[in-house]
């Protein structure tokens, strides 16, 4: 299944980030929100890209946009690397069943037992505004997303859409 267009509709979810503790994308409504699915937390270039969005998070504020990490990691796992990393935003468990969301998503790789490395923009009507799949041994970056959000910014203030 390739991953979710523009224009869909964001499949909800409630996955867990911490003990007692959970993200559930319909509780953002409201305000932008970049959904980043990753392969696992201790890769190296999973570790590179997070850093990254994590370097430079006060972009994604002047946004008001939220990120979520996704992974099949479990929630131990997470909350280890996202210490070890200092990650101002949450990782959230896609992990029982494994990679349930991210099949949503069409993030999912079957054929590994993880999640690809797919990005997605959702505005705040809960509407994918655009997505990317990466290859899984490249970094995307952040220019993509940047840019999408300023898209989606621009239509917001002018009550226009694209």
């Amino acid at each position: 299944m390739p991953i979710l267009q523009p224009g869909t509709v964001a499949p909800d979810f409630d996955l867990p980030t911490r003990i007692g503790h959970s993200v559930k994308l319909s509780n953002l409504r409201g305000k932008p929100v970049v959904l980043i699915f990753y392969p696992a937390d201790w890769s190296p270039v999973c570790g590179d890209q997070l850093a990254l969005y994590n370097e430079i998070y006060p972009e994604f504020q002047k946004f008001d946009a939220q990120l979520v990490g996704i992974s099949v990691d479990g929630i131990f796992c997470h909350q280890a690397y996202a210490k070890s990393r200092n990650l101002e935003f949450p990782l959230a468990a896609d992990f029982e069943p494994k990679g349930k969301i991210a099949q949503q998503y069409g993030a999912y790789r079957a054929q590994d037992g993880y999640c690809d490395r797919a990005l997605f923009v959702i505005d705040p009507n809960g509407v994918i505004a655009w997505s990317y799949l990466s290859p899984v041994g490249e970094n995307p970056g952040a220019d993509g997303i940047l840019s999408a959000l300023e898209q989606l910014t621009g239509q917001i203030s002018t009550g226009t859409k694209k």
